[in-house]
């Protein structure tokens, strides 16, 4: 007896970790190895429940913010990036830190200084409350954070010539054009980054689920709800025409999500553990007859150097 009828399950390339990712989590299995447990970490190391547990497990302590790490203690920063005033906290109160900062995202905060040095009033295309605006926005308190078209519209400028932009790393490239366009629209002499912000890694995965879209019934992306890569995978899929759902693990599969669906495509956010897709795969070969199919659009070959600390 089979739970659904013969499905083809289309696997998006590229898909899970991003090299960000696999640095962020090895430094700070490196830096359990190197210094002894506990080792802090403010924030999640990267935006996935089960590699936090992992960790926690190795010996890892997550902490929201740097008060509740004890003084001299070991602490990692997390691969969203912090602000100056973090990092002065940490060397006032005598901390050893370790630096898992995405290199892409601190690419962000260098074009921050680097704009801010030059007199650019400077606005940030990201979401609220987000870790890694938290920490763009920590750079200077001359920064505006723009979420969409109203926030354009209502944008007060002092110099129309001298005004700039950065995104957040972790933005539907979609999102981003249509906001950098409506900004040049209202400010024709606004400048941006050299390379765009939107990173190698959230660009793939979002091409890899247009490349699939088309041809699927359903798309799954497997990741944690706070992971803003992740929720913009779903979104791209609706914006292509293609029903999807976001889920944590393979426990949170639902049948009737699969009722008339022959064709499956399955991604994952840049923060999600390989793993995390085969048991997904696997959970939809239990269901009834599958046939898997890989499609990748483009492989990836970027690898980030270790933290000095932990080399």
């Amino acid at each position: 007896m089979t739970a659904v009828g013969p499905m083809t399950v289309v696997l998006a390339g590229p898909r899970s970790f991003c090299a960000g990712v696999e640095r962020a989590i090895e430094t700070v299995e490196r830096t359990i190895d190197r210094y002894g447990a506990p080792v802090y970490v403010r924030r999640q190391i990267v935006h996935n429940r089960h590699v936090v547990a992992d960790l926690e497990q190795r010996g890892a302590v997550f902490v929201h913010e740097l008060h509740e790490v004890p003084d001299g203690a070991t602490v990692v920063f997390s691969a969203h990036g912090v602000a100056p005033s973090v990092r002065a906290d940490a060397t006032s109160r005598g901390l050893r830190v370790v630096d898992a900062t995405c290199p892409l995202v601190a690419k962000v905060h260098h074009e921050v200084r680097r704009f801010h040095s030059r007199g650019y009033q400077v606005v940030l295309i990201g979401h609220a409350g987000h870790d890694e605006v938290e920490g763009t926005l920590g750079e200077t308190a001359a920064i505006t954070l723009i979420e969409d078209a109203v926030d354009i519209t209502d944008l007060v400028v002092e110099d129309p010539t001298q005004l700039a932009y950065v995104t957040q790393t972790t933005l539907s490239s979609d999102d981003v054009a249509g906001l950098i366009g409506a900004l040049s629209e209202r400010f024709p002499g606004v400048v941006g980054p050299h390379a765009a912000d939107v990173c190698y890694a959230t660009q793939n995965r979002q091409d890899a689920v247009r490349a699939i879209a088309a041809s699927c019934d359903l798309l799954l992306v497997v990741g944690s709800s706070n992971s803003s890569n992740t929720a913009r995978l779903v979104e791209v899929a609706a914006r292509a025409g293609c029903r999807a759902e976001l889920l944590e693990d393979e426990s949170e599969l639902q049948l009737e999500w699969l009722r008339g669906a022959s064709t499956v495509g399955v991604t994952a956010g840049a923060s999600t553990p390989p793993e995390l897709v085969q048991r997904v795969v696997e959970a939809l070969a239990s269901l009834g007859p599958v046939r898997i199919e890989e499609r990748p659009v483009r492989a990836e070959n970027v690898n980030f150097p270790l933290p000095m600390e932990v080399r």
